[in-house]
């Protein structure tokens, strides 16, 4: 399911053709709140607005706050070996990597819930 991705915007655009959208939204917010960073999301965000947001938080973790984005990635649940491996010459693609990483997992929970829903 998941693999057929090769950036965030792509995750995204299945979201919202596979009409979960919003899902993904609340998603991310719940887990943010969890992992205590302070990003809220609008539920009317647009795809581009939340990339933007999602990534320019990740970029901050990185460079100000690394403990919270490690909590971060666990809450959330991203595959250690997947960051591991991220590729990026730089912070600011690494944080690219990251934020695709994020929306991908975030985005494999909401579409499981909806699958196996009753």
């Amino acid at each position: 399911m998941l693999e057929k991705f090769n950036s965030s915007l792509e995750v995204l655009q299945d979201a919202i053709s596979g009409k979960l959208y919003k899902s993904l939204v609340s998603q991310l917010n719940k887990d943010m709140a969890l992992a205590n960073v302070s990003l809220v999301l609008p539920q009317e965000v647009t795809p581009l607005d939340l990339k933007s947001a999602l990534h320019e938080k990740v970029y901050f973790l990185l460079l100000e706050r690394f403990s919270d984005y490690l909590n971060l990635l666990y809450v959330i649940d991203v595959p250690e070996n997947a960051v591991v491996n991220a590729k990026g010459r730089d912070i600011v693609e690494v944080a690219d990597e990251v934020t695709f990483l994020i929306l991908k997992r975030e985005w494999q929970k909401v579409w499981l819930k909806a699958k196996y829903k009753s």
